[in-house]
């Protein structure tokens, strides 16, 4: 995902060791990319209703970027980052369903969580579409970066199991 944003702020920016005047051009990008493996078990399994927990192991790779013309300056930060991971799925009429699914855990150093609900219509036996809504929010506060994002999405989608 990336973000970029321009405008000028009315006092002086220091970022990254590096110092902004108030009052110019700034460009900004906000880039997080994050790739997951999840294991999650069924503790609850019926026809109508599942709910599974589990575990997702994250790698993200983010950085902020910020530039005048003059003067530029990235941080950029790769890590691991473990998360809870949820899941429930209600079958309320037949083919249609709701669903509850994400990853998510909080620390003293940050926080990540990423939640979707959605409507579940199987139009055929392996074949699943999904309307929802995304939730994403999280970031850290630690000595050398403050960042935070919430950025929440319609999302539509298609699972064929195989």
């Amino acid at each position: 995902m990336r973000l970029d944003a321009s405008g000028q702020i009315d006092r002086p920016v220091r970022f990254n060791g590096v110092e902004f005047a108030a009052n110019v051009p700034l460009k900004a990008r906000y880039r997080f990319d994050s790739y997951r493996l999840t294991y999650r078990y069924d503790i609850y399994r019926e026809e109508k209703l599942r709910v599974g927990i589990g575990f997702t192991g994250k790698v993200r790779d983010a950085s902020v970027r910020l530039e005048d013309g003059e003067r530029e300056t990235e941080n950029k930060n790769t890590g691991f980052v473990p998360l809870v991971n949820f899941r429930v799925e209600w079958t309320f009429a037949e083919s249609f369903g709701l669903l509850l699914e994400g990853d998510a855990l909080a620390a003293p150093q940050g926080r990540a969580e990423d939640v979707l609900v959605a409507v579940t219509y199987e139009p055929v036996e392996r074949a699943t579409v999904r309307l929802g809504y995304r939730l994403l929010e999280g970031g850290a506060d630690v000595d050398k970066v403050y960042t935070f994002a919430l950025i929440n999405y319609i999302v539509v989608g298609v699972t064929v199991r195989l």
